[in-house]
């Protein structure tokens, strides 16, 4: 190919085929090597390693692994337990294999499964762009082997040593929750929107924190470029808060200057914010504030085609920047009495009833802090929806768990910290030291 590339006159078809052939020629020797290399760390493996009480080697069992390069055989030891199921390849524990996938690769796959609109596409793009062939059915399983791993990671008890002191003067913690599209069996017996009262959804709840170090020329805060950290749970919010908590704290909230809770009004997340961040300041969305404003207007003027509504939804934003929500509620409450609709606009100002407090919009402004929760509502789009509410799909629990807690890892930067501990937990099965650098 290469010698009738340089004969002809090469055209943009004949410079694409020539580059293929080419990663072809330099993926073969690479993948002999690493085989090469792999099977003699394995050999030195199985030589030293010492039996734990109960196991009883079996003898040497061979496995198709796929590496960046391609796939070899490698040969190792095997261990069976005796009145246990399960064995133990003392190699495959050293050397992270994931099933028949080498670290590089396993990595890459998960992070292409969990990236891609779907693992159709993972599968498409993993062999356009990198010559790699591995079904989209191989790459889900691994996804969600790993995924298991991932969504512990996150859960994991904060250890001293993880939590890096924090300088920011201000430090957010903010959390938000979707509904994520889930199969029937997943859905039984669960309340929902449509019109019979059934659900097509769970909801998922993520979590995140940033810092703020500076304002700008006209005072409007500024998040700290790459702060935002994540994490996401399908569990409910009395699991999900604790874990948000330890979040926080690894990102250094006990010396951060000031803890801003900023989240909606809804009942479960403002008991999280009072159980969790007691002593943080307590922001109620300003947009969800306003949205509830337009139920309250409406319940007052009868709907929204109300000739007044849209201007007075102009005076609630304002007076709500002025921190007159004290105000608007006893005004709106007189007018109610006069125009006899008291009932169904208490109703609706009981969302703002509960959070005077948390909705001092104006003093919040003065002092720096953000009153929209604009972070957390695109890491809803970006991190959950991106992935879990394209067109035709349908989630098992363990399925959007997974994948998401994959996501959130990637979101924050922490795929490196992520594969060198799950690295580590490989290598501990041999009582080994740990052998990710």
């Amino acid at each position: 190919m290469i010698t009738r590339f340089a004969a002809q006159e090469p055209t943009g078809s004949r410079v694409q085929e020539l580059e293929v052939v080419v990663r072809t020629a330099v993926f073969k020797p690479a993948n002999a090597l690493v085989g090469y290399l792999l099977q003699a760390a394995a050999d030195r493996i199985d030589a030293t390693y010492q039996a734990k009480p109960g196991q009883v080697r079996k003898g040497r069992v061979c496995l198709q692994i796929q590496c960046l390069f391609g796939a070899f055989e490698l040969q190792r030891d095997y261990y069976y337990h005796e009145g246990k199921q399960q064995g133990h390849y003392p190699a495959d524990a050293a050397l992270g294999l994931e099933g028949g996938y080498t670290p590089a690769l396993a990595r890459i796959l998960c992070l292409e499964g969990a990236d891609e609109a779907s693992y159709q596409k993972a599968e498409f793009h993993l062999a356009e762009t990198g010559g790699i062939r591995v079904s989209a059915r191989q790459i889900q399983r691994l996804v969600q082997r790993v995924g298991q791993g991932a969504q512990v990671w996150q859960q994991r008890e904060v250890r001293p040593e993880q939590c890096a002191p924090c300088d920011a003067p201000v430090l957010y913690v903010s959390a938000d929750g979707t509904g994520a599209p889930m199969r029937q069996e997943e859905l039984a017996g669960r309340y929902g929107k449509q019109a019979d009262g059934s659900a097509k959804t769970r909801q998922v709840y993520l979590g995140c924190v940033f810092t703020q170090h500076r304002v700008d020329e006209q005072g409007h805060p500024v998040r700290d470029w790459d702060s935002t950290t994540y994490v996401s749970s399908l569990d409910t919010i009395d699991q999900f808060g604790p874990m948000l908590r330890r979040e926080a704290v690894r990102r250094g909230m006990g010396t951060a200057g000031k803890v801003v809770l900023l989240i909606d009004g809804a009942e479960g997340l403002e008991k999280m914010g009072q159980r969790c961040f007691r002593d943080a300041v307590q922001i109620v969305d300003f947009y969800h504030a306003m949205d509830h404003a337009g139920q309250v207007l409406q319940a007052l003027l009868g709907n929204k085609d109300h000739p007044n509504y849209r201007t007075r939804q102009r005076h609630w934003a304002k007076r709500l920047l002025k921190d007159g929500v004290e105000k608007l509620i006893a005004q709106t409450r007189q007018e109610a009495v006069d125009l006899g609709r008291l009932a169904a606009v208490e109703t609706q100002l009981g969302y703002f009833v509960g959070n005077v407090a948390r909705m001092q919009y104006g003093t919040f402004r003065k002092r720096g802090y953000f009153i929209g929760s604009g972070v957390i509502e695109a890491g809803c789009k970006t991190v959950i929806g991106a992935r879990c509410k394209q067109s035709g799909m349908f989630w098992s629990v363990p399925g959007a768990q997974t994948i998401l807690a994959l996501r959130c890892i990637h979101a924050s930067r922490r795929l490196s910290a992520f594969w060198k501990d799950r690295l580590n937990q490989h290598a501990a099965r041999n009582d080994t030291l740990s052998l990710a650098a």
